[in-house]
């Protein structure tokens, strides 16, 4: 078969190592509009079970990646000044660049054909391809060329965001959120290597507008985050790429095939950073795309509505959850007149996933701590009187 795959982010790439390792791709070219080093973001974060299905489908993959993981075993949540630490909730996270070299190293070895800096104007171009793979990201090409008939929808949060790193190194996944004289904002902070943190700054639309914030020149909202932000950042200054304000987009396919055409990723479907599982997400559309081919060998339709189907029920939890999320996060300045335990349960239940049982026996620690503050702000009871 003759696949052609738009896009050498890590959906692109690690789909590319199955297909050629499996056979199934006689020739197989990845085409890439930017330079191999080219990336948007700092770190990537996975919960700390989320490689557990890359160990099991792909333990080669798995072993090149884990090693240059940074781990922790708790996040935390701070909130008027106070940090409360949730145990038991682990993460691990590794540098975007350093992904992409990882996959682009194993695409390599398996014989795929990755051409940088080459843009396709038009799936025309692609005529000679059995098979059309959209790993191309938000502004998905392959989707874009019919986006009627893969039934696509896309909505934007009202939040703005920015994307940062810094040289300060945090040592946990931590949810901070500031009340300042500019207005609400709340920031996704993570170590990903032994030197750089991922920190993605957040505000809320009123914040945004009131504060003139979408005037703001690339270089003034760095400045303007590290005041916000400067007793989390402890002097180090935020470092910058492309971090200029953008309001997520929730992209929604209805189908996921249009003939010899088909997507994945966020081509397909994004899922909100506040659960830390995009990419994961992504390397799954991978294996499940990949699965699918392989049991329907000589019907491509067959193994396109194979994929869709067995995968779909699986992603709807998952991206229902991340959507959850992000209206969670979109109403956080209504919740910011919480006690610091009171907003950190909030923050716990926002997916919908979570129960104070459930809590109970992932983070006993917090629980005990909770239960504690519950009682002192407890009224006396009245029993007997």
């Amino acid at each position: 078969m003759n696949i052609a795959i738009l896009g050498a982010g890590p959906a692109g790439l690690y789909l590319s190592i199955l297909l050629k390792r499996s056979g199934i791709a006689g020739t197989l070219t990845v085409y890439e509009q930017n330079a191999a080093d080219s990336t948007f973001g700092f770190g990537v974060v996975f919960s700390d079970s989320a490689l557990e299905f890359l160990r099991d489908d792909d333990p080669r993959t798995h072993a090149a990646i884990t090693p240059d993981l940074e781990r922790w075993s708790n996040i935390k949540v701070t909130h008027r000044g106070e940090t409360l630490t949730i145990d038991g909730v682990g993460f691990t996270a590794v540098g975007r660049l350093h992904l992409l070299q990882l996959l682009q190293r194993e695409a390599r070895n398996a014989g795929v054909d990755i051409r940088y800096n080459h843009t396709v104007g038009s799936l025309e171009d692609l005529q000679d391809a059995d098979l059309i793979v959209g790993a191309d990201g938000i502004n998905s090409l392959v989707r874009r060329a019919d986006e009627t008939a893969f039934g696509t929808r896309i909505d934007y949060l009202r939040n703005r965001f920015a994307w940062f790193g810094t040289t300060q190194r945090f040592d946990a996944l931590t949810q901070t959120f500031v009340h300042s004289r500019q207005g609400f904002f709340n920031a996704h902070h993570y170590r990903y290597s032994p030197t750089m943190s991922t920190f993605i700054v957040e505000c809320d639309e009123k914040t945004f507008v009131d504060g003139k914030l979408g005037d703001l020149s690339e270089d003034d909202i760095k400045r303007t985050m590290e005041e916000v932000f400067v007793e989390t950042l402890e002097g180090h200054p935020l470092v910058s790429n492309r971090s200029i304000w953008r309001q997520f987009p929730v992209i929604h396919n209805a189908r996921w095939s249009r003939g010899n055409t088909v997507i994945l990723g966020d081509a397909l479907h994004t899922a909100h950073f506040s659960i830390g599982s995009g990419t994961r997400l992504a390397l799954e559309d991978g294996i499940a795309l990949t699965r699918a081919l392989k049991a329907e060998p000589n019907d491509l339709p067959s193994a396109l509505a194979r994929y869709e189907a067995e995968r779909k029920p699986v992603l709807d939890i998952l991206v229902g959850a991340a959507n959850a999320s992000a209206n969670w996060y979109e109403t956080f300045p209504d919740k910011m007149h919480l006690a610091p335990y009171d907003f950190a349960m909030s923050y716990l239940m926002r997916t919908g996933r979570m129960t104070p049982d459930k809590v109970r026996r992932i983070a006993p620690q917090f629980m005990a701590n909770y239960d504690r503050y519950q009682a002192s702000v407890r009224p006396p009871s009245t029993a007997g009187v």
